[in-house]
């Protein structure tokens, strides 16, 4: 779980820090929040997907909630393709440019990258998903997105 201390405000769940970081930062950097309502309305609505479909699912208090006959790899398959990537391919047809929503990098793009990493992590088969695969790619091309990468991090476990 993330959790960020500023003050006395203490957000423990994702898309509240991000917007909480948009809206007392955003001038400082990238804003991750487009300025078209509409555009921001859809980041936020893909962002929602990810965050209350799949990202729940792959808790560990989550996992350790199944039945020992419940194979695990089987699992975040069954997970990936059913419950998230079909669905989230379609929205990405009539949203994606470059990124998830357009050709500006937004909280969409942020929220997909973990989910991604996880499914190559589980070995799931991506060649259904084109759009997925290919805004996956160019996000891991941008430096930040290099940086904050789980495997490169001190702590990582490999």
């Amino acid at each position: 779980m993330i959790v960020l201390f500023v003050a006395i405000f203490s957000p423990s769940t994702q898309l509240p820090i991000i917007e909480y970081l948009e809206e007392t930062r955003g001038s400082s950097g990238v804003s991750l929040l487009p300025k078209d309502p509409v555009k921001r309305a859809h980041v936020r609505r893909l962002s929602e997907i990810i965050n209350s479909g799949i990202q729940p699912m792959q808790n560990l208090s989550v996992m350790r909630q199944l039945p020992p006959e419940v194979n695990r790899d089987q699992w975040h398959i069954i997970l990936f393709h059913g419950c998230f990537f079909t669905a989230f391919e379609k929205e990405l047809e009539k949203l994606a440019g470059k990124y998830c929503v357009g050709d500006e990098l937004s909280m969409a793009d942020v929220c997909l990258v973990p989910q991604v990493y996880n499914a190559f992590r589980f070995k799931v088969d991506l060649s259904p998903y084109p759009i997925i695969r290919r805004i996956y790619t160019v996000l891991m091309e941008v430096e930040a997105f290099k940086k904050a990468a789980p495997d490169v991090q001190p702590d990582s476990i490999g």
